[in-house]
């Protein structure tokens, strides 16, 4: 029994996703890359060296990449027997945020343990996978009812959610760990017509009253979506920026490290403005080929996700690949004044160390699973 159990704790010898991996290593050589050419002029003023950022986002990818080979090595199914341990590390994770957390920007996201500082709510978009995952496929027999393929599910996304939303003021990360609740119960089998009925109403009252009562700079930034030209040197003036730089790059952009916006035009143009850079850097051509990479990996999640043996890999894989779909979607949408500003990286470009790490590791169980699809 102790033998059988070792075995099937890691994955010896079996094949990787490959076409999945040359992906994410082409789309984390061009983040790097973009990452250096965006950030150096930030780094330049601030330090004196352009490769103050690009260093630190190359040893967050060494990193990265050490904990997607090693995940890739062990067993998902793991994970599915921890859940409980996920969530409420999750839980107080969050928690800790809250009690002692460093603030920027408006908002508090960030736990400093003076050797590293890290977003939890990074940690939390996986968590909550993996939890939804596992909860769903206990529940498998149960989904259909309204209590325990509605209710129940929900009511364990609440804490997170409002802890996330009301505490640490994080928008960006509640709206896609709800979405990604969404799609895990939707995809495992319960019923649509109570997310219609019941649960679109209960969204569009949350919106309202984040938009209009307490949170004033978020009806600000809706007010600055639909014309931002209102106060281009004030509100508006990022997202005007960003597409000046968007409508500079044309057809096959200015080139590789000639963007004029990312000196000092753009905010901090190396983290969710990075888009822009790149598209006034490589054009529309370079733009296309990045959207085309991304979709690529997600074509390859959603295989390894209906390859996959059980329920819960099926679930894990989707939950992961949704994850990295909905953050590019919401970046890009974001960059081209397509939906209101809020803070979203996007996956192996915007500069930060705690996202890439988790999104390489997120790569990480996906390739497990793809590697559990391909047993004989």
């Amino acid at each position: 029994m102790t033998r059988k159990r070792k075995k099937s704790a890691v994955i010896l010898k079996k094949p990787l996703d490959f076409t999945l991996l040359i992906t994410v290593f082409i789309l984390l050589g061009l983040g790097i890359i973009t990452v250096l050419s965006a950030s150096s002029p930030t780094s330049l003023s601030e330090t004196g060296s352009s490769y103050k950022y690009v260093n630190k986002q190359i040893f967050s990818a060494v990193i990265g990449i050490i904990l997607m080979f090693t995940l890739s090595k062990v067993d998902y199914k793991i994970w599915q027997r921890k859940y409980m341990l996920i969530y409420t590390f999750c839980i107080i994770l969050l928690l800790s945020v809250v009690i002692s957390g460093a603030a920027a920007g408006g908002a508090t996201r960030w736990l400093d343990l003076g050797f590293i500082s890290f977003q939890p709510s990074e940690i939390a978009k996986v968590g909550i996978i993996i939890f939804y995952a596992a909860l769903l496929t206990r529940n498998r027999d149960k989904l259909k009812s309204i209590t325990d393929g509605f209710i129940k599910p929900l009511l364990w996304l609440l804490p997170i959610i409002g802890i996330v939303l009301i505490l640490q003021n994080h928008f960006s990360a509640t709206l896609v760990i709800c979405a990604l609740a969404v799609i895990l119960m939707i995809l495992a089998g319960c019923r649509i017509r109570y997310f219609v009925i019941i649960g679109a109403p209960i969204v569009a009252l949350g919106i309202s009253a984040l938009l209009f009562k307490g949170q004033g700079f978020r009806l600000q930034r809706f007010i600055t979506f639909l014309d931002p030209w209102q106060d281009a040197a004030g509100d508006g003036w990022q997202i005007i920026q960003s597409l000046y730089a968007i409508g500079s790059g044309g057809i096959f952009g200015v080139g590789l490290g000639e963007s004029k916006q990312k000196y000092l035009y753009i905010p901090e143009p190396h983290n969710d403005f990075i888009f822009a850079v790149l598209a006034e850097e490589l054009g529309f051509i370079g733009c296309a080929l990045v959207i085309i990479l991304f979709a690529v990996l997600v074509w390859r999640g959603v295989t390894i996700a209906m390859k996959a043996p059980d329920m819960f890999g099926n679930l894990l894989a989707a939950g992961i690949t949704s994850m990295i779909a909905l953050q590019v979607l919401i970046n890009i949408a974001v960059v081209t004044s397509s939906m209101p500003v809020t803070g979203m990286p996007l996956p192996f470009f915007s500069y930060g160390g705690t996202a890439l790490m988790i999104m390489l590791a997120s790569v990480g169980i996906l390739l497990s699973v793809s590697r559990a699809g391909n047993r004989e």
